[in-house]
């Protein structure tokens, strides 16, 4: 069986996210989303609330062969923990490409029988980052169709909780 992990913070998953996840499920027998947990980072959701988030979204994708699990550390180490032989990358724009990069080389060196995969996301999603969408829902936009439905609901209200448009 050939398992495969896509790390990432997910802070929140967005139809970006879905769309690598979606089209790496296709490919692999396995798929595993690891929420990277990195305690030094400041993040909108909390990890066990991005897993209920990604979970929603999956199962509304209805995506059979993938879960959804969390780490601490290198993703090579997890990858590795997992039994899996590659690590799915989403790439929007060729600024992510030479972090990415880097990235899986040194996962190479670390492990040379664990491959990176890198996946440009459909070209309707290439704008899209999580930070963006934090952004637009700050300034009181809308983000409806850039995240999955089941993210919506939670995305406004902890961003309301944050404080108001004018912080």
């Amino acid at each position: 069986m050939t398992i495969a992990i896509c790390p990432g913070s997910f802070d929140p998953v967005t139809n970006g996210h879905l769309d690598i996840i979606q089209r790496a499920s296709v490919i692999f027998e396995q798929l595993i989303i690891a929420v990277g947990n990195n305690p030094g980072k400041k993040t909108l959701f909390t990890v066990e609330e991005r897993i209920v988030l990604l979970q929603k979204a999956i199962t509304e994708a209805q995506l059979k062969n993938v879960r959804v699990d969390y780490f601490t550390g290198l993703q090579v180490d997890y990858a590795r923990s997992q039994k899996a032989k590659v690590i799915i990358k989403g790439l929007r724009a060729l600024s992510d490409f030479e972090y990415e990069f880097q990235m899986a080389l040194t996962n190479k060196k670390l492990d040379h029988d664990i491959e990176t995969m890198f996946m440009m996301t459909a070209n309707e999603y290439s704008f899209l980052s999580s930070s963006m969408i934090k952004e637009i829902v700050h300034f009181g936009g809308n983000p409806e169709g850039l995240v999955p439905s089941a993210v919506l609901e939670p995305l406004l209200k902890k961003m309301s909780n944050r404080g108001s448009k004018n912080d």
